[in-house]
């Protein structure tokens, strides 16, 4: 053996944190929380893709060549981002607050007609005022209810 070849450390297979389970069972409870998840198709530099990233945790992105792809692939970026944050001992960030300033009230006038417009209608469709300018406002923004994960 030479003296450059002493040098040269052997390689190793890399470590996956998840392979411990008391790391992976945290892994699986970070994972349930709701982290900010973006994406966006990049076309600037060769190939299109599309890249998916999570704000709270630096560095953590990944892509695909669909959009189901980059969401499966930044599952994976995710768990092993936080598997070596555990292993690490680094805090983990918490998801953000996504509409803290909103509480989901406002004031509203409106004319004395349409008032009484709208009051009617709610009244014609047996349910409330408030109820019935909900679903008329939710509509015209194209807003829908996001359902409640586990």
């Amino acid at each position: 053996m030479t003296t450059a070849e002493q040098a040269v450390p052997a390689t190793t297979q890399p470590h996956d944190p998840l392979d411990d389970p008391e790391i992976a069972a945290q892994v699986a409870e970070y994972l349930r929380r709701p982290y900010t998840v973006c994406m966006y198709y990049d076309d600037s530099e060769g190939d299109p893709v599309w890249m998916a990233y999570v704000e709270e945790f630096r560095g953590c992105m990944s892509h695909g060549d669909t959009p189901e792809e980059a969401t499966a692939m930044i599952r994976e970026a995710m768990e092993l981002w936080i598997g070596g944050a555990l292993e690490e001992g680094w805090e983990i960030p918490p998801p953000k607050e996504h509409f803290p300033e909103y509480d989901g009230r406002f004031r509203v006038r409106v004319p004395a007609g349409l008032h009484e417009r709208l009051a009617r209608e709610a009244a014609a469709q047996e349910t409330s005022l408030n109820q019935l300018v909900t679903a008329i406002l939710a509509e015209g923004v194209g807003w829908r209810p996001v359902p409640k994960r586990d």
